[in-house]
This record gives C-alpha cells, sequence and structure tokens, in this order.
C-alpha cells in the first residue's frame, strides 16, 4: 500500500473543498489516489482539523484536546524541572564538579539535556569538562564538604564553624575556620538556634544561705576543688521534670545530676550529690556553691554537706544569675542543643534523652571553648601527661 505525507493530505483536503460534489471522483483521479481515500481524508480532517494525519502510534485529537495535550506535557514539563531544581540547586552553588557529579547521578532519571538547560549549565562545557579529571585541588574540596557536612550531623547540628573546625583539625584535616565558614554557608549549614529560657528558683525563705565566697572565680586549679549547681525545668508531655547537676569548674565535667518530677530535697539535690561523691573525690577543700533555691537552703540539705568537714558552702546574691554563670551557661546549651525545635517527650523518654546528652555526649564528645576546644577526655589526659 502506497503511503503518503501528511503535507500532500493536507494539501488534498484543502484543494478538494474547491470542488463540487460530483466532482471530487475526478478530482481525484488526476491527484493519482483513489477517491475512497481523499473522502476519508477529508473526513478525518473534518473532524480533527491540525490534529490529522498524525501517523501510526499517535492519536488523533481534536483542536480541544490538542490544546489540552500541550498543557499536560508543559505542566509536566515544569514538575521535572521544579524536582531538578529542588535537588541540583545546592550542588550547583558548590561549584562546577558537583554539578557535574549531580548530573552524572541522576541521568538515569531526567535526561541530561534537560537538567544542563534547567539548571542553566553549558551542554558543551558538562561534556569537555566529563572528559577532565578532576585537580586535586577539587577532589579535596569535595572531600572537606563532606566531612564537614558528616560532622555536622554527626553532633546533631550541635556545632558551629568554630567547634567543626576543632574537630576537622583533630582528625587530621589541615583547615582555617574562615574556610570551614565559607563552606558551611555554601553547604547551607546552620548550627541549632539558642533560645533563651527562664531560671526558676525559689529564694523567698528563712533557710541556712551563705555569703558568696566563689566570687565568680569561675576556675579551679584541680578536680574536686570548686563544684557549682543548679536546677531547671523542662517541659515534657505529662508536666516538668526538673533537671539538677553539679559540675566540676576544673574540667567542665557533670560530675552528678539527677532528672525528677518533683521538686522535693530529696529528689532533686541530694540525689545529685551523692552521684557527685561518688564520682569524683573531693580535694582537701571543697566549695559548692548553688543558688538560694530552697533545695540547697533547707536543713536536710545544708546537714548533709556540713557532715563533710571539708565542705565549704557558698551561694549566689539574691538575684543575681551571674553568680552562677557556668550552670545558667550550661543550661542554655543544654535546652538550645537537645530541646529546642524538638516535640515533647515522654517522662520516660526525656529520662534516656538527658542521659544519653550528658554522659555520653556533654562528658564525652562535645568540645569546650572553656578548655580550649577539647573534650573533657582530651583535657585530662593533657594534664596527665604534663604531669609525667
Amino acid at each position: 500500500m502506497k503511503r503518503y505525507e501528511r503535507s500532500f493530505k493536507v494539501k488534498a483536503v484543502k484543494l478538494s473543498c474547491k470542488c463540487r460534489k460530483g466532482e471530487l471522483a475526478s478530482f481525484a483521479r488526476k491527484l493519482g489516489i483513489p477517491p475512497g481515500y481523499l473522502y476519508s481524508w477529508r473526513k478525518d480532517f473534518e473532524t480533527y482539523g491540525s490534529g490529522s494525519f498524525c501517523g501510526i502510534g499517535h492519536p488523533k485529537l481534536t483542536p480541544e484536546q490538542t490544546v489540552i495535550s500541550n498543557l499536560e506535557k508543559k505542566i509536566k514539563d515544569s514538575k521535572i524541572a521544579l524536582e531538578i531544581l529542588k535537588r541540583g540547586t545546592k550542588y550547583v552553588s558548590q561549584g562546577k564538579a558537583m554539578t557535574k557529579q549531580f548530573i552524572e547521578n541522576n541521568k538515569s532519571e531526567f535526561s541530561i539535556a534537560k537538567m544542563v538547560a534547567v539548571l542553566e549549565v553549558s551542554e558543551t562545557t558538562y561534556y569537555r569538562r566529563k572528559k577532565q579529571e578532576i585537580t586535586d585541588t577539587e577532589s579535596r574540596v569535595i572531600l572537606i564538604k563532606q566531612e564537614i557536612t558528616k560532622v555536622y550531623h554527626e553532633f546533631k547540628r550541635r556545632y558551629g564553624c568554630t567547634k567543626i573546625t576543632k574537630e576537622l583539625q583533630n582528625r587530621g584535616f589541615k583547615i582555617k575556620n574562615s574556610s570551614v565558614k565559607k563552606y558551611m554557608r555554601i553547604l547551607g549549614l546552620r548550627r541549632k538556634i539558642k533560645r533563651k529560657f527562664i531560671a526558676t528558683t525559689d529564694s523567698r525563705h528563712n533557710h541556712y544561705v551563705v555569703p558568696n565566697i566563689l566570687n565568680r572565680e569561675f576556675t579551679a586549679s584541680q578536680p574536686g576543688k570548686v563544684w557549682v549547681s543548679d536546677i531547671t525545668y523542662i517541659q515534657t508531655i505529662k508536666g516538668f521534670a526538673y533537671l539538677t547537676v553539679v559540675i566540676d569548674l576544673f574540667d567542665r565535667k557533670i560530675v552528678g545530676w539527677n532528672l525528677s518530677f518533683k521538686m522535693s530535697t530529696q529528689e532533686t539535690t541530694l540525689p545529685a550529690w551523692q552521684m557527685a561523691v561518688n564520682n569524683r573525690k573531693i580535694n582537701n577543700e571543697l566549695i559548692f556553691h548553688s543558688d538560694r533555691g530552697v533545695q540547697y537552703a533547707n536543713r536536710i540539705f545544708t546537714d548533709v554537706l556540713d557532715s563533710y568537714s571539708c565542705v565549704r558552702r557558698s551561694m549566689s546574691r539574691k538575684g543575681n544569675h551571674n553568680d552562677n554563670a557556668v550552670c545558667e551557661s550550661f543550661f542554655t546549651s543544654f535546652k538550645g542543643e537537645l530541646l529546642a525545635g524538638n516535640k515533647l517527650l515522654t517522662r520516660k523518654q526525656m529520662k534516656g534523652e538527658v542521659h544519653q546528652y550528658i554522659e555520653n555526649w556533654y562528658n564525652k564528645k562535645r568540645r569546650h571553648s572553656f578548655l580550649d576546644y577539647k573534650t573533657i577526655e582530651e583535657f585530662n589526659n593533657m594534664i596527665l601527661e604534663d604531669e609525667l
């Protein structure tokens, strides 16, 4: 069967419109086609217009259907472009090498032509770069970015550029803080924002208060010489929990802590103190500093401290939170790094999270600016080496 081009069919139909009814058969024979073909073509053209004669495998569409089909194609194309932008924009911002890598990784899902068009990358440049090997500098930058991202997520978005720099240097990378800051900005990595929280200290009592002998001297020459303590509240799904901590000013380690759901002395300061004396030996003379909260100033807790002849009590001045700044700083970090932006937890979940934060993060892995960005363990090992 002879095949006819679409353009020939359209021209034949249009010319036939000038013929009278009885002249169609003779007109068809003049064109060298069977009259039945012309009748069929005219019928198709009348129904589908410009959508006629699409060829095998292509559906015949009316003009209205053609408009709808074109719009659907545009919508589909826009969705593909949006998806490419969502996935690829961050790679484009990281440079040509990372953009090429993104295109390579996604060419099974999107066409290369589509990706280079959407990401505004020269297709010629892409293929030329594909033939070239990545330079040593580019490889190092890619490695550094990957390692920064790894550290950032490893420490649960708690570290800013300074601590990430120290962590990378500790792992053997030679890199400056300014470089880490630049790459974090490029990668869109930001430290979790800390929020300010209200302190809750009830000092409206006539219990056993003492002067502030610590006097904001927040350093200690040896472990077990100066401990500071405080209590803060934590909201859970069912009411508040209360976290009591005891911090040694020598290395900033939390030597004692307790999470309770009542504010009595037996459930706050006493168990935290007991853990502290079990975990760390008291030196010849220990200063124990706290605020004037009733849990520290009542007879029960005072008698316990007085039973240790080497312990001297110290308390912040009334309403002056800066007198216990180390504890305040810890609670700010604790709430900013663990609680801010997270959903409320059950009491059981909160106990697990607090234990994980203090014992496995703060006391072991966290880098402290006071310790020259060393972990507590690194700091104490350095002290031991110096003494040997």
